[in-house]
Parts: C-alpha cells; sequence; structure tokens
C-alpha cells in the first residue's frame, strides 16, 4: 500500500469511481451521480484534460481522462 501523497490536500478532491477498490459501487449517491461525503478522491493535479488521482481508502494512484480541457491534438 502506497502512502498518501505528501501534496494531497482535503480542499482539492474529485467524486471519480477509484478503479482499484471501486468502493462506490453500493453507494446510493454515487450510484445517483451525486458528490458523497465518502467517496472522494485527492485531487493531486491537472495536465490539460487529464485529473491525477489518489484514492483515501486504498490509496490507489492513476491518471483520469475527463475528454474535457486542453488535451493533445485532437483528429478532425
Amino acid at each position: 500500500m502506497l502512502p498518501i501523497d505528501p501534496c494531497a490536500d482535503l480542499g482539492r478532491r474529485a467524486w471519480v469511481p477509484c478503479p482499484g477498490c471501486g468502493d462506490h459501487r453500493d453507494c446510493a449517491d454515487c450510484g445517483a451521480g451525486r458528490n458523497c461525503a465518502d467517496h472522494w478522491r485527492y485531487l493531486l493535479g491537472v495536465t490539460g484534460s487529464r485529473l491525477h488521482l489518489q484514492c483515501p481508502g486504498c490509496t490507489h494512484l492513476w491518471v483520469h481522462e475527463t475528454g474535457f480541457g486542453a488535451g493533445g491534438p485532437r483528429p478532425f
């Protein structure tokens, strides 16, 4: 298990399902697309349209592609 990233800040959170533990699966709020109090992720950074995240529960680190914002070149 990894430690929580030293850049993690409770003030910077995201509500994206964790591919490591999937703790959101049985949550009514998450299932309805609402921001719940339990299943948030640390938002460590943003690069273009990619969110750099860490789950506070299982400490999994990953990058989530949002499809929004300034990403790489887009095909026409």
